[in-house]
């Protein structure tokens, strides 16, 4: 029929098509494989009406899958121009569903380009996988969940439990602003080329309270300074901070244990106490 598209070419096709040979420098692995792709668009559950943002989509196959989905929007957002021009063909199967912007993800503001409710759907590139996990948990009010793929290393940090080896900071900051789950492992062989390591699907849900820019900025104080000396005891870990047994006496803390010992809400209460003596010392 006149005006009829053609059928899109493989996933396979399409990397060959535009030369998208995987760069290391862009921390690209490809997913080829249409069924895991649709298995990580369901893990991120109902999009019925959702505006989504995917970061990295290469050739696409992580895209298909949501626009496959009710989504009312994906915004791919792609440093590679071959991966975008690949994308044209995939906008054009979509009209008004696709938008694909040449840009670096950790310079987008989610909350300004897309409407709510709003997701994050992507496999990160590696590196920069947490500096735009840390962005987004700045900004998690405005944000309905995200469903995101890591360095299974870095999966089991974000999960992690107080106590355990993988237990720091970025747990810490994920945990204190959202609910996480460790969804889905991955072997280096569902990619290409194949990574040297697992990945790992992790689901983040945003809890309710939103602490606010400046709570946020306390926690982050906070926990570099905890886990910077991870051996210390607090008492010695915390001194950058000043007044270290104060802090560690308005929160209830004991300055003898280790960061990886306490709690989500013991480091809340840590920042919130941070926060506190700043504000007295500003006079608010």
């Amino acid at each position: 029929m006149v005006g009829e598209l053609a059928p899109l070419p493989s996933l396979r096709d399409t990397v060959r098509e535009y030369g998208l040979d995987a760069r290391k420098s862009l921390g690209q692995h490809f997913l080829l494989d249409p069924a895991v792709c649709a298995r990580i668009a369901a893990l991120a559950g109902d999009l019925t009406g959702r505006h989504v943002l995917e970061v990295g989509p290469g050739p696409g196959g992580l895209t298909r899958a949501l626009l496959a989905t009710p989504a009312a929007h994906v915004l791919a957002v792609e440093l590679d121009r071959r991966a975008i021009a690949a994308q044209a063909a995939l906008a054009a199967h979509h009209p008004g569903r696709l938008t694909v912007r040449e840009a670096d993800a950790l310079e987008v503001d989610v909350l300004a380009e897309l409407p709510a409710p709003r997701r994050i759907i992507a496999n990160l590139p590696y590196n920069v996988a947490t500096p735009l996990l840390v962005g987004w948990l700045r900004r998690a009010a405005g944000i309905e969940g995200m469903t995101l793929m890591f360095q299974q290393e870095v999966a089991e940090r974000i999960c992690a439990a107080p106590g355990s080896d993988a237990y720091g900071r970025l747990g810490v900051l994920a945990q204190w602003r959202c609910r996480a789950q460790f969804l889905l492992s991955l072997p280096p062989g569902a990619f290409t080329p194949p990574p040297k390591v697992f990945s790992a699907v992790v689901g983040l849900t945003p809890h309710a309270e939103d602490p606010g820019p400046a709570l946020f900025a306390a926690m982050e104080r906070t926990t570099a300074a905890a886990f910077g000396q991870r051996r210390k005891m607090l008492r010695g870990a915390l001194k950058q901070l000043g007044q270290a047994e104060a802090l560690l006496e308005a929160a209830q803390i004991a300055g003898e244990r280790r960061a990886e010992t306490l709690t989500i809400a013991e480091f809340d209460r840590l920042a919130r106490a941070l926060l506190a003596r700043e504000a007295t010392a500003q006079g608010v």
